[in-house]
């Protein structure tokens, strides 16, 4: 069986070492096991607690993204209006800034120094000298998903190549925001704004694992954006469904219909362009209000969707890609999550490696390695000056694309190689890039699209998986949202690919989409009716020991009752369907009537067939501890009973133990971080 091997997985051999996770519950922790006293499963029982809501004046929305972020809010009073945060201080050419690049600076002393532009223009107009004291971070969310054994330790490093707690950034970056925030909601209402007043909704990729959506709770906690104590302050919200429950609400003309675009005489890659200039033309006039009304409606869009139809969000951000499917539940349009979100780290940050792969072909690994250490502002100025041409990028462009080489990049090339730029240039058989006199890497079209080629073809390879499944064959719409869906390749790629399979829609201020979704997921958090449980979770046990059924090194003999250690007693299984606030109940006794505590340790793996707590993957993310004394023996029944309850469907998980004797209980949030 699996379990044999199992207690070696990675605390070496189970007897050597009694005190790790995996070891037998009833052999460490010296007679504190339970069994279940029968297998009571109850389910859909809502909170008492949950319809305690607490008022709070705003909701603020933070979409803390990888390459970029910003903030939305509305005020609960009038909640149609969506306020999109202030414009940013130091906007790049050709980009727009409703939202500010995901860049943060640290003084040599490691304290906060700057956010955004202008943590940027700060660090970039430093003596380079100097520079190299300064701790410079940017797309530093990515740690957080390639990460496997996220911890409250875990590094990041920053441009100069020192260390530094992510902890500690995203704490930062999330206080920076709260002080921007509340800042601006005091400018507008003339009087001062409290914490108390606001509700704070921090959206995170639906593919991030458990301990990753654990970690930006803890570094919002550590901003002072809430409390463990007062934890309903924050929500975590999903990308893609805050995408979802703002898709919504779009009218026909707040959208742009890709698989329209044939019909009226033009080739498809045409409309595409030409109907995201007119969008964009919108937009910019409208920059100036930065309010945007979201009518109190179910948009036409979704006035077409019946009980039952499916739809999908395509969240194609700076980082990751998000992919999940949604079923509409009337009366209320309440949305039910089909298919757990999948996806990968196939943002438009790809692109820019595929552009960093290009200039280490062309001048060399070990120059690029040294230029980005030597010269890190100048090697940020060549990565902007990408970006806004990477935005110029479409299937139908015929011209070339001119990058600026910084001129210290030209200057340290020939001081490290002892020859010009344009030199390797020509040597580098690289012939769709070539040299202008202007000081300038002239890419041909082809080249920029072979730069988006991988990143797209993941995506697009991604969805026709997805497109496989029997629960997707029968959708209706693909929203297309997030940065990297402004695209015109990405567009056009995915119109091919599944244009003749349903209705694919981008919304206009498609960057946007997630932040003003999030500020209406605030609003009425309960709108997510059903999730799929991305775990299987459990608690471990001691059952009685059937010969034949249960493994004999799991056999314990205690006062002459013979147990099977380790049992790993199910609550729910990973991929489950499970309404919001769903609570599980299950009952336990302790294994022995004179136990003074009891402990609980719940567990957890991303696999749904698991016997044992000492299976390959299983994970303890949870102890439960309950004190047992006080009570005179005589009140207490022979067979006590432990009520363990579970409440699933939120982003997060709390689990409860009560003494039903003594009505003691005690809480605990799953912890995915400090175990």
């Amino acid at each position: 069986m699996a379990d044999k091997e199992a207690g070696g997985s990675d605390t070496g051999p189970r007897e050597a070492a009694p005190a790790s996770a995996y070891s037998s519950p009833a052999r460490s922790l010296g007679d504190t096991g339970i069994t279940p006293l029968s297998p009571s499963h109850i389910v859909n029982d809502a909170d008492p607690n949950v319809s305690e809501q607490q008022t709070f004046l705003v909701v603020v929305a933070v979409d803390f993204g990888t390459t970029s972020s910003g903030y939305a809010y509305s005020f609960t009073k009038e909640p149609e209006c969506i306020h999109v945060m202030r414009r940013w201080e130091g906007g790049d050419p050709g980009v727009s800034n409703q939202k500010t690049p995901t860049t943060i600076l640290l003084t040599p002393e490691r304290k906060f120094h700057s956010f955004g532009y202008a943590a940027r223009d700060f660090y970039h107009d430093l003596d380079p000298n100097e520079a190299k004291q300064w701790l410079y971070l940017e797309k530093f969310k990515m740690k957080l998903h390639i990460t496997g054994d996220l911890t409250m330790d875990t590094d990041l490093t920053a441009a100069n190549g020192k260390k530094v707690k992510a902890l500690e950034i995203f704490a930062y970056a999330l206080q920076y925001f709260k002080e921007q925030a509340l800042k601006e909601l005091s400018d507008q209402a003339g009087s001062e704004f409290e914490n108390s007043d606001v509700r704070w909704v921090i959206t995170v990729p639906a593919i991030w694992k458990q301990p990753a959506k654990q970690f930006m709770r803890q570094a919002a906690y550590q901003a002072g954006l809430a409390s463990p104590e007062n934890a309903e302050q924050l929500i975590i919200a999903l990308e893609p469904e805050a995408a979802s429950i703002y898709c919504r609400k779009l009218r026909l003309h707040q959208m742009i219909e890709l698989s329209k675009a044939a019909v009226n005489g033009y080739s498809s890659s045409d409309t595409v362009g030409a109907g995201f200039a007119q969008a964009k033309e919108h937009i910019r006039r409208n920059r100036q209000s930065r309010t945007f009304l979201v009518e109190n409606v179910i948009g036409e869009i979704w006035s077409e969707l019946e009980e039952g139809d499916k739809y999908v969000v395509v969240d194609s951000g700076g980082g990751t890609v998000d992919l999940t499917v949604h079923q509409i539940r009337l009366p209320e349009g309440h949305l039910k999550e089909l298919y757990k979100a999948t996806g990968g780290p196939y943002g438009s940050l790809g692109v820019d490696y595929e552009f960093e792969k290009l200039l280490c072909k062309i001048f060399g690994e070990d120059f690029i390695e040294q230029f980005k250490i030597k010269r890190p502002a100048a090697w940020v100025d060549l990565m902007i000056a990408f970006e806004s041409r990477k935005r110029a990028a479409a299937p139908d462009r015929t011209n070339p694309l001119n990058i600026t080489l910084p001129f210290s990049f030209i200057d340290y090339y020939k001081k490290f190689r002892g020859h010009s730029v344009e030199h390797a240039l020509r040597k580098s058989n690289v012939d769709f890039v070539k040299w202008s006199s202007q000081g300038m890497l002239r890419m041909s079209p082809d080249a920029m699209n072979a730069l988006f080629k991988p990143t797209i073809d993941s995506i697009i390879e991604h969805l026709r998986d997805l497109f496989q499944k029997p629960e997707v064959a029968t959708v209706k719409f693909l929203f297309l949202v997030g940065g990297f869906a402004e695209a015109p390749l990405l567009q056009q790629a995915v119109q091919a690919a599944f244009g003749d399979q349903c209705r694919i829609i981008i919304p206009q201020d498609v960057g946007l989409t997630i932040l003003k979704g999030a500020v209406l997921f605030g609003l009425d958090p309960a709108v997510i009716k059903v999730r799929r449980s991305p775990l299987t979770y459990g608690v471990g046990v001691l059952n009685r020991y059937v010969e034949g059924k249960h493994p004999p090194e799991k056999l314990l003999v205690k006062d002459g009752t013979r147990w099977c250690t380790d049992v790993f007693d199910k609550f729910i299984s990973a991929d489950q369907s499970v309404a919001l606030g769903e609570l599980v109940k299950r009952s336990y006794t302790p294994a022995k009537p004179s136990q003074l505590v009891i402990v609980i340790n719940i567990y957890s793996s991303e696999l749904d067939d698991v016997s044992f707590i000492t299976d390959p993957g299983v994970k303890k993310c949870g102890t439960l501890r309950l004190d047992l004394t006080g009570t005179s023996s005589a009140a207490v029944p022979a067979r006590r009973e432990i009520q363990t309850l579970m409440q699933f469907g939120d982003t997060e998980i709390k689990a409860t133990a009560v003494d039903i004797a003594t009505s003691k209980s005690v809480k605990v949030g799953i912890d995915f971080l400090n175990y």
